[in-house]
């Protein structure tokens, strides 16, 4: 893992002293070395978290042909990609000196070779820039474009904070975030910003984009006739080879284990494939209302000879680590298991671990989501086509009306009804939230999330199922649970699912008064909700234990304290009562 950042001006006048103020903000995602190059009107920078080829890899990474590379994430094929090259002559031992061994034989569409997460710049001949992002956006990358010229970053703030870009609210993003926790699409909530999206191709030369694609986007395939026995041999092959490669790495890993299925199929195959324990982080909370994972995730671990690192998240913590976690999401997502995220990737970089093993993507690719199965419903069932409604719906509170949740265009009109929500949630829900999610606060403690379930020979296969091995007896992930049932059926995969929460609504009880004054009287807050509903609301939070109103309640102070962090450049450090009243 590590941290990108070019500039590409139009005319001569490239700030040397700009490009490092860009790599000095992305230190934290790459502590271990960095390296730049400038030539003429095109600067590149890097950051570097050393996981693989500790020695010879620092980028920026070039050939004979006078093409410089600098990449953020992992190339896991790379020896792969090294065998099928042949006598060429590697000059390093780096999974990314592959891509540009393979960017010089082959041009933009080497990207189709890889398989891995990643964002990579490359500086052809010293001219045009070329940026490419993996199909499923798990490792970010940020442009903008103005009358001077192209800057990219892996991180918002390196844009906004190193003066680039002067940071000013994109307000329909703004009302996005707040009403559905995470923002679609290319705009950011900064204006000016744009994400390069998941699988896209950018071409820049002379200061200019030139030219911009999807080259190597995710596609479902269609639907394939296989019986319930060849797709549980098919899946066990898959899941294993993922595991596998997602291992690869010079440096020790471990993982993240809630005991829900997607962790648990993973911790699965991780006992097989290691001959020494693995370290697998827990986390629980400290209120008795809320589901303790820890003693079904203890359980798993011990039958599986892993080592079991259990993670207590308190109250004290939520008021101590959520100014943290707000300066570390400069891409902004209103989704409290932020929360729970940061103090595991605490934890792992406490225990002196660089790698961790995730099971983000099961439930898009395996269609966990209880959305999925309303979408085989007759419509006399609440089968109809639900529209996602924000959580400030048929209230008073924000400025602006919510508004239907934006959709995806141009999907295939030959997938399912539950294909196409799942193309909808993997283009959009899964980079754009849960993906930020564990970028941002792994990264913040110099952490590499890896997840095995998000590789194209895993998704493949499970975006091809017909829909009766993903949904079946009125479960989501069918296939996944039969897999599991017969590796690990001590993870009880059938079982009536545990839920997850973070506790806030409980915890912001407390102080609730306090907190609705504070927030209700933050210009930001004026700026988009209506003062005095605001303050009812925090009330509202003494009387009630409805999700609905701690999560609103949540949602306005995170963006507060957000909003002082990222639009104000305030520093968050000290108690959180008097960041919000000074």
């Amino acid at each position: 893992m590590c941290g990108i950042a070019g500039i590409a001006m139009r005319e001569d006048g490239l700030s040397e002293r700009q490009l490092k103020r860009m790599q000095s903000l992305l230190l934290h995602r790459g502590p271990d070395g960095t390296g730049h190059y400038i030539k003429g009107n095109v600067g590149l920078a890097h950051t570097r978290l050393a996981i693989i080829d500790l020695d010879t890899g620092n980028q920026p990474i070039k050939n004979s042909k006078n093409d410089s590379l600098i990449a953020n994430g992992e190339v896991y094929n790379y020896l792969e990609i090294k065998e099928e090259i042949g006598n060429h002559k590697f000059t390093t031992k780096s999974d990314c000196e592959s891509p540009l061994v393979l960017f010089q034989n082959y041009g933009a569409s080497f990207v189709n070779e890889l398989r891995g997460m990643y964002s990579i710049a490359i500086l052809e001949n010293n001219d045009a820039v070329h940026l490419y992002r993996d199909p499923f956006g798990i490792k970010p990358l940020y442009i903008m474009e103005s009358k001077d010229g192209v800057a990219f970053s892996s991180e918002i703030r390196a844009l906004t904070e190193s003066g680039v870009i002067k940071p000013s609210l994109n307000f329909d993003a703004v009302y996005q975030l707040l009403d559905y926790q995470f923002t679609c699409g290319k705009d950011t909530v900064i204006k000016g910003v744009q994400r390069v999206l998941p699988g896209e191709y950018i071409k820049v030369k002379n200061g200019e984009i030139k030219s911009e694609g999807n080259i190597n986007n995710f596609s479902s395939g269609g639907v394939v006739d296989i019986s319930e026995e060849e797709a549980l041999i098919k899946l066990d092959e898959v899941l294993m080879d993922s595991v596998e490669i997602h291992q690869r790495s010079d440096v020790p890993y471990g993982m993240f284990l809630s005991g829900g299925i997607d962790s648990s199929v993973i911790l699965a195959c991780m006992r097989e494939l290691n001959d020494e324990p693995v370290c697998a982080f827990t986390v629980g909370f400290d209120i008795g209302k809320t589901t303790d994972e820890r003693i079904h995730a203890k359980y798993l671990a011990e039958i599986s000879g892993a080592e079991f690192c259990p993670i207590e998240f308190s109250e004290k913590d939520f008021w101590d680590l959520l100014p943290r976690v707000a300066a570390c999401l400069d891409d902004p997502i209103t989704d409290y298991a932020t929360l729970p995220t940061f103090k595991l990737a605490q934890a792992a970089n406490q225990a002196g671990l660089k790698v961790v093993l995730s099971g983000e993507g099961g439930d898009e690719l395996f269609a966990g989501y209880g959305r999925y199965r309303k979408q085989l419903r007759p419509w006399w069932f609440g089968g109809a086509v639900s529209l996602r409604k924000g959580i400030f719906s048929g209230t008073n509170i924000l400025n602006q009306p919510t508004v239907p949740f934006k959709t995806i265009e141009n999907l295939d009109k030959n997938l399912t009804k539950v294909q196409t929500s799942q193309m909808t949630d993997i283009q959009d829900w899964l980079p754009n939230d849960l993906l930020v999610k564990l970028d941002r606060c792994l990264m913040a403690h110099g952490v590499e999330g890896r997840t095995p379930l998000l590789d194209e020979k895993v998704a493949d296969f499970a975006m091809q199922l017909p829909d009766k091995l993903k949904i079946n007896r009125g479960l989501g992930k069918y296939i996944l649970r039969k897999w599991l049932k017969k590796k690990m059926p001590e993870a009880q995969p059938f079982s009536k699912k545990r839920g997850f929460t973070v506790p806030v609504g409980h915890w912001m009880s407390k102080k609730a008064s306090l907190v609705g004054s504070l927030v209700s009287s933050q210009e930001c807050i004026k700026e988009v909700a209506n003062s005095s509903e605001v303050v009812q609301l925090f009330s509202k939070l003494e009387t009630t234990s409805s999700k609905k109103v701690g999560r609103m309640a949540w949602s306005l102070l995170f963006y507060s304290l957000w909003h002082l962090s990222h639009i104000q450049g305030k520093s968050l450090e000290g108690d959180i009562f008097e960041i919000l009243a000074d």
